[in-house]
C-alpha cells in the first residue's frame, strides 16, 4: 500500500506545482520578433510617422559618419536625408533598403531579389538599414514564404534569403563557426496596423 500511496502522492504534488507556477507571458507577435532581433544583436527604432523615420535615418548615418548611402528603391529615396545616393551597391556605404518580412520566431529579415537584385548577401557591405512595416510581421518563415507566393502569385521573385545574425564578423573565426549571412543592421519599424 506504501507504494501505491507514494505514487499517488508524488502525482498529487506534481499536479499541485503545475497549477501554482505562474503562466509564461504569452508576447504580443510584433513584440516577440523585436525580442528575437535584439537577442540577436539587431538595432531596432520603432517610428509612427514618416518624419521619424527620416529623422531616425539621419541620426544613424551622423552617428556612423556615413557620407553617403546605397538605395535602389525608388519608393525609399525620399526618407533619405540630403546626403549622397548611390543606386548600385558600393563596398563603402551601408545599404538602405525594404524586406520582404520579418520572421518573429528566430529574429531574421527575410529579403529577395526585389531588395538584393542578383547578388548575394555576403557579398554585400556590412551595413545595412532595413525599413519594414509592423504588417510585415509573420510567426515562421513558412508562412513568411506563403505570403510572399500570394503576393507575387505568377512572378515569385527568386533570390530568396535571410539575414539572421547582427553582430558583425569575426574575421579571427574560422569559415565553419562564422555566419556569411552577418550584417551590422539597423531596423526602422514603421506601425502601419
Amino acid at each position: 500500500m506504501n507504494f501505491f500511496k507514494k505514487l499517488f502522492n508524488t502525482k498529487e504534488s506534481s499536479s499541485k506545482e503545475n497549477f501554482s507556477e505562474e503562466p509564461e507571458e504569452k508576447l504580443s507577435l510584433d513584440d516577440f520578433f523585436v525580442k528575437n532581433f535584439i537577442e540577436k544583436g539587431g538595432k531596432f527604432i520603432y517610428c509612427t510617422h514618416a518624419n521619424e523615420v527620416r529623422e531616425n535615418l539621419g541620426n544613424i548615418l551622423a552617428e556612423n559618419n556615413w557620407e553617403r548611402i546605397t538605395c535602389m528603391d525608388n519608393h525609399l529615396v525620399s526618407l533619405i536625408p540630403e546626403k549622397e545616393i548611390n543606386f548600385e551597391y558600393h563596398k563603402d556605404s551601408p545599404i538602405f533598403t525594404a524586406c520582404e518580412q520579418l520572421i518573429a520566431h528566430d529574429g531574421s529579415i527575410l529579403l529577395s531579389s526585389n531588395q538584393l537584385k542578383d547578388n548575394k548577401i555576403d557579398q554585400l557591405p556590412n551595413n545595412f538599414i532595413v525599413y519594414a512595416r509592423t504588417s510585415q510581421i509573420v510567426q515562421n518563415s513558412g508562412e513568411s514564404l506563403t505570403s510572399i507566393k500570394n503576393k507575387y502569385k505568377n512572378n515569385i521573385p527568386s533570390n530568396i534569403s535571410a539575414i539572421k545574425n547582427y553582430k558583425p564578423i569575426d574575421v579571427n573565426e574560422d569559415d565553419l563557426t562564422r555566419s556569411n549571412n552577418s550584417k551590422n543592421l539597423y531596423l526602422l519599424l514603421f506601425e502601419d496596423l
